[in-house]
């Protein structure tokens, strides 16, 4: 077993809060010499069937403790999923049923072994507890908490002073998130950095209770394809773990050059010492961006699904994508640039592969616009005027554009 300091070191990796982390390192010192393992919670609502990899931010931090030797509980809210979870809402979410929570909550129980270990893995349903509790044991649990405190939570705050309508409900939401904490007497909690009110409530609640309360280790929330956004299937700017790995490796290879860097960080398993030498590589020309994107698109295929598989993705897509499969004869289209860089919607428009600037960005968002044979998803994505770009519209149209002279 490695030492409670060592231990700490490779928890921190990524992490943007530790609250508290002279608490945290006591607690892995107590593990250590009672060589008894720290439980690790952390919670996913059910809200929709697919995990994507913005959600392995968390499961590769569950994965690390799991190899530490600590004891992780993924926690199913099938229970707060019927809620909804209200945080960055600007008004009140629509309800799940049931069956639908139960159905997406089935598909997580396939989707997370692709990530984190079965033998030392512990699932549970927040239901197990919530659905037997009386009317008047939700009374007392509300009592512990006051409407004050629900309303420093800045989406409530906004949302109240804005007259904007707060559903009694929602305010059961952070509550019950903390009260699965105290039933669970976790050690530890984890959650993106969007989640801190709720996962403090899980700290008072537990000394409410007589528990020590839980240390927090907030993660950063993954920006999706987009490069903008957080990573969520409503905005498709996800990537699924379950999609086929050729969609994987594509997607990823869709990605800037800047968020592959922060991708490399927070979902690959490259050591800290390796991915400080990509960055060094790349910066000095040694390592060509589409190298490095190459290898962590196959480094996700091949964990998603099996050695091997991200090696035959990538030959796939250096087949599809390689200079031999272009047209012998592309036309090229003289365009006057404005400035040094272009929107690429209006290159598109001028260049006549697009009728409008609108369907530019909605090939773009559809996937099926490339850029010197990389995809383009970004609707926001510039071209440099020097040089010549090639640009593949759906399968059979082809133009090259330079700047005017």
């Amino acid at each position: 077993m490695l030492t409670a300091k060592e231990q700490f070191d490779i928890i921190k990796r990524g992490a943007v809060e530790i609250i508290v982390e002279d608490d945290l390192q006591k607690k892995l010192e107590r593990s250590v010499a009672a060589m008894k393992p720290l439980r690790i919670k952390a919670g996913f609502d059910p809200t929709a069937p697919d995990i994507h990899v913005g959600h392995t931010v968390l499961l590769n931090k569950m994965r690390q403790f799991q190899e530490l030797g600590h004891e992780v509980v993924f926690l199913i809210g099938d229970f707060t999923g019927m809620i909804g979870d209200p945080t960055g809402k600007s008004e009140t979410r629509k309800h799940l049923t049931k069956e639908e929570v139960l159905e997406n909550a089935r598909t997580y129980q396939t989707q997370i072994f692709k990530i984190l270990d079965p033998a030392q893995t512990k699932i549970t349903f927040n239901s197990e507890w919530m659905s037997k509790m009386s009317a008047t044991d939700l009374i007392q649990l509300a009592a512990k908490h006051t409407v004050a405190r629900m309303l420093e939570r800045e989406d409530f705050r906004k949302r109240y002073q804005a007259e904007l309508p707060i559903s009694i409900h929602e305010f059961l939401y952070p509550l019950i998130q903390g009260y699965d904490s105290v039933m669970l007497q976790a050690d530890v909690e984890l959650g993106g950095t969007d989640q801190k009110f709720n996962l403090l409530v899980g700290r008072e609640l537990q000394k409410e209770f007589g528990q020590e309360p839980q240390s927090i280790i907030m993660m950063p929330l993954l920006e999706g394809l987009d490069g903008v956004n957080k990573m969520s299937k409503s905005l498709g700017n996800y990537i699924g773990i379950n999609e086929s790995a050729k969609d994987i490796f594509g997607k990823v290879m869709s990605v800037s050059d800047i968020l592959m860097l922060r991708y490399y960080e927070l979902v690959s398993s490259i050591s800290l010492e390796n991915l400080e030498k990509v960055k060094t590589e790349i910066q000095s020309g040694a390592l060509h961006p589409m190298e490095a994107k190459k290898r962590l698109a196959a480094e996700l295929v091949d964990r998603f699904y099996s050695k091997g598989e991200g090696s035959k993705a990538r030959e796939e897509f250096e087949k599809i994508f390689s200079g031999r499969n272009l047209p012998e004869e592309i036309p090229i289209v003289e365009i006057a640039w404005e400035g040094e860089s272009m929107k690429l919607v209006k290159i598109m428009s001028l260049a006549g592969v697009a009728k409008s600037n609108s369907e530019a960005r909605r090939l773009i968002q559809q996937g099926a616009v490339e850029v010197d044979q990389r995809l383009v998803r970004d609707v926001d994505a510039e071209l440099s005027s020097t040089g010549r770009h090639t640009l593949r519209v759906g399968k059979k149209r082809f133009v090259q554009v330079i700047a005017q002279k």
